[in-house]
């Protein structure tokens, strides 16, 4: 009979990706993960199979957590460029509020991870395509509303503003002085004007 999980599962994954985002993954010990979730390593194997099969979940929760928080924020932007106003605000709040300068946990494991680990690899890979399609669909609305220029095809400038994201994600973990964040977004989002 399959043992049932008497935790909270979500709760667990909150916990973990706290670690993992402050430590990093290879930074991040078993007796890391035993502490702040409060389940035995037993547990932790048994329910996720591994640390890796662990950090991969934190990824996930991490991901949908992130497109949540971006899908009700977009829901009120009216046109392609207050869209991406709202997505680089979304990143502005976060490097703002990240008291302890940690970055992004997915910008952060691409940098410690991506070139070690086949299963980190190719989660960095989706992710990345998944936000320059988003991205893209943004910009080619843009260009259709006449308010992006065509100089670039939409892909070409999808795959420029995620490498400003990522950017900018990077930037903000040394430099928090808002009004160099948002000169910087400013001179990002006129490429496209």
């Amino acid at each position: 009979m399959p043992k049932v999980e008497t935790f909270d599962r979500n709760q667990v994954l909150q916990n973990a990706t706290e670690v993992f985002h402050k430590k990093g993954y290879n930074g991040t010990s078993m007796q890391d993960l035993v502490d702040a979730t409060t389940l035995n390593r037993s547990s932790i194997y048994n329910s996720f199979g591994s640390k890796l099969g662990l950090f991969m979940q934190v990824l996930s929760f991490y991901q949908s957590s992130g497109k949540k928080q971006m899908n009700k924020e977009l829901a009120h932007a009216h046109n392609a460029l207050d869209t991406l106003k709202s997505i680089f605000e979304i990143y502005l709040s976060d490097i703002l509020n990240d008291g302890d300068k940690k970055g992004c946990l997915i910008v952060n494991c691409k940098s410690e991870m991506a070139n070690q680990e086949p299963l980190i690899k190719s989660f960095m890979e989706q992710n990345q395509e998944q936000s320059i399609a988003m991205l893209g669909n943004v910009v080619h609305n843009g260009q259709m509303e006449k308010i992006f220029n065509e100089n670039q095809t939409a892909g070409q400038y999808a795959l420029y503003l995620y490498s400003s994201i990522q950017g900018l994600r990077m930037t903000g973990i040394l430099n928090t002085n808002e009004q160099d964040l948002r000169n910087l977004i400013d001179t990002i989002l006129k490429v496209l004007l």
